[in-house]
């Protein structure tokens, strides 16, 4: 981060003969009487006022207008015969002195104390060489990130972690467009990494929105920043509120916001409340989509932007009607966080389907539960909600029972409706749902379904041969059919609960008549815990782990058994790398004591619902300490993970899982909709019970051909 600051007479030689001298001369102390300097809180961020700069063109132009800016200081009588500001960086990246270490005068030291410190006192203040009608480039805030990170480490005096812009308990427009990145933690905080640029007409839309709503009853005002995000997105939600008499606001778009907005009847082409407009401009600059410059009008690149983001929902625009009855339905959709652009990894396949669930049944049948779903080209929660109340309605489910869950009345109707041939709209949703968990897996690697089977009535060779592979990949009956244990495979994680399974695990200890019991009722292997976090007598002691000579018992009763370590597995503090490799090991010497065996398989449990971020962030780097830790002691054992889908896909992927136990039974898990089986998958728990009374079993699949289990003890030594 070396930084060339260029002194005064760089500048000050363009100064009028009768000041060059002064402009030229390394900054003075500012000696006024009362006026102190500690220069050790931060920064102000400042701009140069209304217009363009496009006059700045070259270096010299650039030196020119600081002298400007000088001469309007020197001579104005306000900042105590000085240029205000300690440094200037122009639109090239080059960093001028002004006051530099010297206290400086430009930030409203009359206005409000800060922690106790005055303006001028305790902040430096930097000015950007751009106006109300530019955008700084990466130049001037590499330049300005530069120069924060000298004066935090290498200045006299050092100063702060703060970063303001100028109206910061000010009134005035300053620092213009560099408002977004007056503050901690942006692309100009040395301390933040560096990132993509943020968006002007969003820092615009977050400005606007905090003034104009700043005393509306519960009103939480959005971070300033440029980004878009669910806080910016209900702040425009409650600005919309507002607007339509609704008090206090609230941080949600529901019932009552949706009815406020149909019953309005106006869309927004003929919208002449402007403030409602700056909120559509708002949403749609939030979104992605260009709209007008002038947050209150609405031109043509708004309207332009509207009608496309319809087409890209899957609406028709043109059709008058529709238009007006789904403009609730956008709205509401434009205040959220979903795409309907095809984004980055996303399948114009699944993109297309999207859109059908738009326009049939939201737009067409009118399911009155049923939001429209994003159209970006990924399977997620949302639209796997839209696909089941689609399927409900294709298999007679009443509209107003229609509620996008797997119940009794939908259960009933796939084994009646849903399972005899199918034709039309449901062959093409069952269609549909066999992509959505596309690939499965066969002997010879991934079996993708073919896009074109999506749409056709035609029983073809291909849809057949991936349906069969799906089925035999999943462990269910390999019928090539729409059957019900089919449906239910492919719609929850949980898949047909009712269906046989040789798998268990519990908390409780397998004594001899447990094990007997077990395998009478058709189990062959036990997953039981190898410790336990908490001591008796401890709040929350469940007991679980298992007990001496336990493990022998489970195998006497012609049983076998999986370990499972779990320490805290419901809460995300416990997934660091440091817990991870404690937990490695100590699951190694537990193992051990118990006597089992070289290449067995420990599954460390993640049992709740972990989201992508927190995979990435935490949950990852703890099976890389648990794997770090078994291999520190010889890598003895070899680890699973339990998990949702998603967990167990990622763990595998990211840090090497051998084998995965799904806790398919979650079915309403963010981490198991819009996730396949992963191609590991040993178990999948898809159904808790009470075996007996006290004695509560969860019941899992327990895949062919995959991990093997324990079927001897004794080798701990």
């Amino acid at each position: 981060m070396a930084i060339t600051i260029n002194f005064r007479d760089t500048w000050g030689q363009y100064a009028p003969s009768d000041l060059r001298a002064h402009a030229s001369a390394r900054p003075e102390p500012n000696r006024n009487q009362g006026e102190y300097w500690f220069g050790n809180m931060g920064v102000f961020l400042h701009y140069l006022g209304t217009g363009s700069t496009s006059d700045l063109r070259t270096e010299e132009d650039c030196r020119k207008a600081i002298v400007d800016v000088y001469v309007n200081h020197k001579t104005g009588g306000k900042y105590n015969g000085d240029i205000a500001y300690n440094y200037l960086v122009c639109p090239h990246g080059n960093v001028y002195e002004g006051r530099g270490e010297e206290r400086g005068e430009a930030n409203a030291g009359e206005a409000g104390r800060i922690e106790g410190v005055g303006r001028n006192e305790g902040f430096y203040s930097i000015l950007g060489m751009i106006r109300s009608e530019d955008v700084a480039g990466e130049a001037m805030l590499r330049a300005i990130r530069d120069l924060i990170h000298r004066l935090r480490n290498d200045a006299t005096p050092l100063t702060g972690n703060r970063i303001f812009p100028h109206s910061y308990g000010y009134d005035t427009d300053c620092p213009g467009n560099l408002h977004m990145y007056a503050r901690p933690g942006s692309v100009v905080d040395p301390s933040a990494p560096w990132r993509a640029f943020p968006d002007i007409y969003v820092s615009r839309t977050q400005r606007w929105v905090n003034k104009t709503y700043e005393t509306a009853p519960g009103y939480v005002a959005c971070p300033e920043t440029g980004y878009t995000g669910w806080n910016t997105v209900l702040a425009l939600t409650q600005g919309l509120q507002h607007e339509h008499g609704i008090s206090p606001t609230v941080q949600a778009f529901g019932p009552g916001t949706f009815n406020a907005v149909k019953n309005h009847e106006i869309t927004p082409e003929f919208e002449r409340n402007a403030n409602l407009l700056r909120l559509y401009n708002g949403a749609l600059w939030c979104k992605g989509y260009w709209a007008s410059q002038s947050l209150g009008g609405w031109g043509e690149d708004s309207q332009t932007s509207l009608q496309q983001l319809y087409a890209d929902i899957g609406l028709d625009y043109g059709n008058a009607g529709q238009r007006l009855a789904m403009w609730p339905h956008v709205l509401k959709s434009l205040l959220r966080m979903d795409q309907f652009r095809l984004v980055p990894g996303g399948d114009p396949n699944v993109r297309a389907i999207q859109q059908r669930l738009n326009s049939r049944y939201v737009a067409g049948i009118g399911i009155p539960a049923m939001s429209l779903v994003p159209c970006d080209g990924i399977y997620s929660r949302d639209v796997q909600q839209g696909l089941m109340m689609a399927i409900q309605y294709e298999i007679g489910i009443a509209l107003g029972s229609i509620n996008g869950y797997f119940g009794p009345g939908t259960q009933a109707a796939l084994k009646g409706r849903g399972s005899a041939a199918l034709s039309g709209d449901l062959r093409y949703l069952f269609r549909a749902a066999c992509y959505f968990n596309s690939p499965t897996y066969t002997a010879n690697g991934q079996a993708h379904y073919l896009a074109a089977d999506i749409g056709t009535d035609a029983q073809t060779g291909t849809h057949l041969g991936w349906l069969q592979s799906f089925q035999r990949f999943s462990q269910i009956p390999v019928t090539g059919h729409n059957d019900y244990t089919t449906w239910a495979q492919l719609l929850v994680s949980s898949g047909d609960t009712s269906r046989d399974a040789t798998g268990c695990d519990c908390i409780t200890e397998i004594t001899a008549q447990r094990g007997q019991l077990l395998k009478a009722n058709g189990y062959s292997i036990v997953g039981r815990y190898l410790d336990e976090h908490l001591a008796p007598g401890d709040d929350g002691y469940l007991g679980k782990a298992l007990k001496p000579g336990e493990p022998q018992t489970i195998l006497n009763a012609g049983l076998r058994f999986f370990p499972i370590f779990q320490y805290n597995g419901t809460e995300l503090g416990n997934f660091t790398y440091d817990k991870g490799y404690d937990q490695g090991r100590k699951a190694h010497q537990k193992a051990v004591q118990h006597g089992i065996g070289t290449g067995t398989c420990i599954y460390f449990g993640v049992d709740y619902d972990a989201t992508d971020e927190e995979i990435t962030s935490h949950v990852v780097p703890y099976f890389n300490g648990v794997r770090a830790g078994l291999t520190e002691l010889g890598s003895r054992y070899t680890f699973g993970v339990y998990g949702s889908r998603n967990v167990c896909a990622r763990v595998s992927k990211d840090a090497g899982a051998r084998w995965s136990f799904v806790s398919g039974m979650s079915w309403g898990f963010s981490g198991n909709l819009g996730f396949p089986l992963p191609e590991n998958w040993s178990f999948n728990q898809i159904h808790e019970y009470e075996f007996q009374a006290g004695w509560g079993l969860d019941h899992n699949i327990w895949r062919d051909g995959s991990d093997p289990g324990v079927s001897a003890v004794g080798q701990g030594e």
